[in-house]
């Protein structure tokens, strides 16, 4: 499965084929939660590395790789509903379980290992990155390819399928259909997930990420979120966004009107040439020389 995804990377950014994740299995309220780990015993920076809703860890092992040779020790958990996470109640998941597992996981891995943590968010797992920042106050920094604000009729009807449902998802959805689930591809606008319409097949078919189904109650949960600290009182670390230049499905308007409301000091890189899933040159090189530098000056604060 990693290497279906590896392919779509320019030569040059492939990994060693050595390198290869390892397995844990984390317990999080009754539920196995499956996490895949870079572990580098000399890496001085963590990063946390989120999916979105159409992906899974092995979905985004490109990610994962092109930062752990930047020299960070990566780990990427898969969110319940995707990957290999076992579930108690498949039927139950809502969307603040994802928020609460990744806050819970955070404090969890801090309380074992104080290096400064990275928390990375790709796609809709760029808001989970900025909410699991603010409610821990323990990330050195959060990076997100987009920050999407689901309180924003833009947003709700970029994400949807249909535009319709993102405008009126809300109302139409209720708690009364909340446990019936439906493949993800049927809500979410998935055929503009990628530029590459090999990869945006693979990611549709892939029935540990895009082709997985969740229950209604996620849908509704989620576009009923907010976030636990809204962005003019976010001081916690620094924000970097580095958004896909040619996004055929959120467009870069659409996070910067949450990001530009950050207080904490922030950076935007433009990926150019690069799509939702961003594999594209130049864009992929620009992202993995923002890791590079973000992980200098992080460990720069910690040299004396």
């Amino acid at each position: 499965m990693h290497s279906s995804y590896l392919k779509f990377l320019p030569p040059d950014l492939r990994p060693d084929p050595a390198l290869r994740p390892e397995s844990a299995w984390w317990n999080w309220r009754g539920n196995e939660v499956h996490i895949e780990r870079i572990v580098r015993a000399d890496a001085r920076v963590r990063m946390l590395l989120i999916h979105g809703a159409g992906g899974h860890a092995a979905a985004v092992w490109p990610f994962a790789a092109l930062a752990a040779e930047q020299g960070y020790e990566v780990a990427v958990p898969d969110l319940p509903g995707y990957g290999r996470t076992r579930v108690r109640a498949r039927h139950g998941i809502r969307y603040p379980d994802w928020a609460d597992c990744l806050t819970e996981l955070i404090r969890d891995r801090h309380a074992e290992d104080h290096r400064p943590l990275v928390i990375l968010g790709a796609s809709m797992g760029g808001m989970l990155a900025y909410e699991a920042a603010a409610r821990t106050g323990l990330a050195a920094a959060v990076v997100a390819t987009c920050l999407l604000d689901p309180r924003l009729p833009q947003v709700r009807s970029a994400i949807a399928r249909r535009p319709w449902l993102g405008r009126y998802g809300s109302r139409l959805l209720s708690p009364a259909v909340d446990r019936v689930r439906v493949p993800m591809r049927w809500m979410a606008n998935m055929p503009a997930m990628s530029n590459d319409p090999e990869l945006t097949r693979l990611v549709a078919a892939d029935p540990h990420g895009g082709g997985a189904s969740m229950p209604l109650g996620f849908l509704r949960t989620y576009l009923a979120s907010a976030p636990h600290v809204e962005p003019e009182n976010f001081t916690t670390c620094p924000v970097w966004l580095v958004h896909p230049g040619a996004d055929a499905w959120t467009p870069l308007s659409l996070s910067e009107k949450f990001f530009e409301r950050i207080a904490a000091p922030k950076r935007l890189t433009v990926l150019d040439n690069a799509g939702h899933y961003p594999v594209e040159a130049p864009g992929i090189h620009q992202l993995v020389r923002a890791l590079a530098d973000l992980h200098a000056e992080i460990d720069g604060r910690r040299r004396p």
